[in-house]
């Protein structure tokens, strides 16, 4: 029997855009466009009529902006969504809003030459339609008035998360990578750890021009300072680093100290960064020193360099499928044997303390 299309509605307030996008869908076996609106309140109506599985939505429209229709949307009636972002400074910071609201992955437009731009994209842009019908999407909760949903002001958590200081040996280094969801993921992970953290490397999949943005939001909720990582710092306690976008990062040893390497080398498993890229200079540099976290994402990249973690020594913490946005890179790490333990998203950032500090407040058993 064949499977039903993907029905995607094309919500952006540019008719050469809305052209180009249903032509990229209805060129696939698997999806149609089966509707496009030039402005979300036309886009509102077209939802409720036709009911589609996925949505492309513009961030800057007349009428109500796409961040706007996002949080309505997501509140009243979630759906998967995939925005369709501009490469430029507003358009990273605008997107990281986004991805905090709901949606579930984004596509980044060229200012110029968008023709040719998007259609260099299709693949991109249908591959990740492909990954939004298939994922998880989780209501989003009303904040208290004057709070953004979806925000948590770190100095709330200051007192209720215990320090470390003077317990963790500087060479625990922890690993966290992630994919589709990852970044949602990835906030309620750091800031739920102190501000004396053993340093923390993190490969989450991005292009360029977007992990700066995403870096100094999370370093406005955390204890820790979060940056991009640059070649050749030395990896600080206190200290959490992203992967920049469209490079590698991996780490090495100098003396006793960890250092980054940010590097142009080609894709690892079509991502760059790819987590199979950090994961295994892990393995190979920090073995029993290490904690990997491997959290949500589609396919299977840093599965087997995980599994090099924990045969070389390291403790590793899997995100568990009904926390997940997207449950392919855990499930990989989990088939390969990676996992010490699979645990709901929440409970993360405590078992990873409770290692930390070699306490005992409850019994892990090795999956």
């Amino acid at each position: 029997m064949l499977k039903p299309k993907i029905r995607v509605i094309v919500v952006d307030d540019s008719a050469l855009v809305r052209s180009l996008l249903a032509e990229i869908i209805n060129r696939q076996h698997d999806m149609e466009c089966i509707g496009s609106a030039n402005d979300p309140l036309i886009a509102r109506e077209m939802i409720r009529e036709l009911n589609p599985d996925v949505i492309t939505l513009d961030v800057e429209m007349p009428r109500m902006d796409g961040i706007d229709f996002l949080g309505r949307l997501m509140r009243l009636r979630p759906m998967p969504v995939v925005m369709i972002s501009t490469l430029t400074e507003r358009g990273a910071e605008v997107t990281m809003r986004a991805l905090e609201l709901g949606a579930i992955d984004f596509v980044a437009k060229p200012r110029v030459g968008v023709a040719n731009g998007l259609q260099e994209l299709a693949t991109q842009i249908v591959d990740k339609i492909r990954v939004a019908a298939v994922a998880q999407v989780h209501r989003l909760p009303v904040a208290p008035h004057g709070v953004a949903a979806g925000a948590k002001p770190a100095v709330a958590r200051l007192s209720a998360v215990p320090t470390l200081l003077g317990r963790v040996s500087t060479e625990k280094i922890i690993a966290i990578g992630a994919s589709t969801g990852g970044t949602e993921a990835i906030r309620e992970v750091l800031t739920h750890l102190p501000a004396d953290c053993p340093a923390i490397v993190i490969t989450q999949h991005m292009p360029p021009g977007f992990t700066t943005s995403f870096a100094a939001r999370l370093n406005s909720l955390c204890q820790m300072t979060v940056k991009e990582a640059t070649h050749g710092e030395r990896l600080l306690p206190g200290h959490a680093y992203i992967a920049p976008g469209g490079k590698h990062f991996s780490i090495s040893r100098s003396g006793a100290n960890y250092v980054a390497v940010v590097d142009d080398a080609p894709p690892v498993n079509r991502h760059k960064p790819s987590v199979e890229v950090l994961f295994k200079s892990v393995a190979a540099n920090a073995g029993r020193n290490a904690y990997g976290i491997m959290l949500t994402g589609m396919g299977a990249d840093g599965a087997a360099a995980m599994r090099e973690m924990r045969d070389a020594g390291s403790y590793n913490l899997v995100q568990d499928e009904a926390t997940c946005i997207v449950f392919g890179m855990p499930r990989e790490a989990i088939a390969r044997g990676a996992a010490d333990e699979v645990l709901p998203l929440p409970q993360i950032a405590q078992a990873l303390l409770i290692k930390l500090r070699g306490g005992s407040d409850q019994v892990h058993h090795r999956i």
